[in-house]
């Protein structure tokens, strides 16, 4: 009897849990920020719970804790089925699933403090910074082991993303925190000036390019043609895509310092690479949605196919947003106001974390051993809850954003601003609180998510989740099969 070896579902599962409850844990502060926001007495005068504190707390909490465990959860999954391979280094995983947690908790609770760098995206202290370096190093070294060790000789496109996004994304987190430490709670930057602005936006934007792009498009790639049952609509053109996006997404940070001391040659080269940029990020969302062709018919019966569909519209429209509000002419409109706000909460609430969601939905139960998701009307609702909150978000932010954008640059005939501050402040108040009302409704899917998820995972323990084994390709006439090592369980 031949020895098996079984794909490691282990880490897996804790990444698809710990995503769950760090989606919760960061959109519930970003629910209280935004009450904040409408009741400033919120705070009630606790420096720990003011919005600049928790702001930090909610976009590290979504974004690294929510969002990276669902990537690094996901980007074992689908190593293992596309290279037909145990993962590698199985305890290394298993330390970077701790490690991981291990950060987010410390940033998570060091923020609200006061011990911050005061960096877009990398607020965290330099210990924090150093201990997430040593973590990514592992998780590569996993991903990559893993790579090496398949028995596939072709490396799926997904995993091409995936490797990009893990060296793209180690790079930017090692150059933009080099700083000087005095103590545990305080160190300074190397760079100074409009270097360290230049610095923090290259990797800010490029954050949001290879940990919020790259990465899920990684995700992409491989959920949206299991789920459709369909092979990729064209594999060449995902290829293209590819070198496309990473060749061109390096270039486009500037285009958030418009307008200020940063040399107007490189704002230029910002917008104009932001404009280019829309032709590999339309070109992977058409992508997805062509490999629906012939499948559509599973918008009626697959909550998860729905999530992944809205997904890439809203990829879409939040990708050609983003080329447009970098344009210099846009861009002095747009800066400063909601509008930003909500462009950035169209990409991670309507591409972000809906695609995380029908991963995630499609995943578990292949991961717990179950033939579907214990309710299909769970998922119904959470699809539902989560669409129109992001529509009432983002709708309302759209709006607060150009009313804030008109009203600051309007101006009486004799040359002198028509509006105060406050008046504008006044005008946009109630698209505040339909923003926070959108926010209940996306939490509200996310407990939803957590119930479904939970019973799920019941329904697996009470049936014993057995390992599922790594099938064996039959090798090609002039290829030698490597021998299997001893199972692992």
């Amino acid at each position: 009897m031949p020895n098996t070896e079984f794909y490691n579902d282990k880490v897996v599962r804790q990444f698809l849990l710990a995503a769950a409850v760090w989606g919760i844990i960061g959109m519930s502060v970003g629910v209280y920020i935004a009450a904040e926001l409408m009741w400033p007495a919120l705070n009630f005068d606790l420096p720990w719970i003011t919005f600049s504190r928790l702001r930090p707390d909610h976009t590290f909490g979504v974004i690294f804790a929510f969002g990276g465990s669902a990537l690094m959860g996901t980007c074992y999954y689908v190593v293992q089925r596309t290279g037909h391979a145990r993962l590698a280094f199985g305890k290394l995983a298993g330390f970077t699933f701790w490690g991981w947690q291990i950060i987010c908790v410390l940033a998570m609770v060091s923020m609200p403090l006061g011990l911050t760098t005061s960096k877009e995206y990398a607020e965290p202290e330099w210990w924090v910074a150093l201990f997430t370096a040593v973590v990514w190093v592992c998780f590569g070294v996993v991903f990559f082991g893993s790579v090496a060790r398949r028995r596939i000789k072709h490396i799926y496109v997904a995993n091409w993303y995936y490797g990009a996004f893990i060296i793209a994304v180690g790079l930017l987190h090692v150059v933009n925190h080099l700083s000087l430490p005095v103590s545990w709670t305080k160190s300074y930057p190397i760079y100074s000036g409009t270097v360290d602005a230049m610095v923090q936006w290259w990797y800010g934007h490029n954050a949001v390019a290879f940990f919020l792009t790259a990465g899920f498009l990684g995700m992409m790639y491989y959920f949206v043609p299991r789920q459709a049952q369909q092979p990729l609509w064209s594999y060449r053109f995902s290829i293209v895509n590819f070198w496309a996006l990473i060749s061109v997404y390096m270039w486009a940070g500037s285009h958030h310092l418009m307008y200020t001391a940063l040399p107007d040659w490189v704002q230029s080269v910002g917008m104009a690479f932001s404009l280019v940029l829309l032709m590999p990020s339309w070109g992977s969302a058409a992508n997805g949605l062509l490999t629906f062709n012939g499948s559509w018919h599973k918008l009626k019966t697959d909550p998860a196919v729905k999530f992944m569909v809205m997904s890439l519209v809203f990829y879409a429209a939040a990708t050609f947003e983003g080329s447009m509000m970098a344009v210099k002419t846009v861009n002095s409109l747009s800066h400063y106001t909601d509008w930003t706000i909500a462009h950035v909460h169209s990409g991670s609430l309507g591409w972000v974390a809906m695609i995380t969601i029908g991963s995630l939905y499609a995943m578990a139960p292949r991961a717990l051993g179950r033939p579907a998701m214990h309710s299909v009307r769970g998922m119904n609702l959470h699809f539902w809850l989560h669409m129109l909150g992001t529509l009432f978000y983002v709708g309302a932010m759209w709006t607060a954003g150009v009313t804030e954008g008109e009203m600051w640059r309007a101006t009486l005939p004799d040359g002198s601003l028509k509006y105060g501050f406050l008046d504008s402040l006044i005008a946009i108040k109630p698209m505040y609180l339909i923003r926070w009302l959108g926010g209940v409704l996306i939490l509200t899917g996310m407990w939803v998510m957590a119930w479904n998820l939970w019973h799920t995972a019941a329904d697996a323990r009470a049936r014993l989740i057995k390992p599922i084994p790594v099938p064996i390709p039959e090798p090609a006439p002039h290829q030698v099969p490597a021998p299997l090592p001893a199972s692992a369980g």
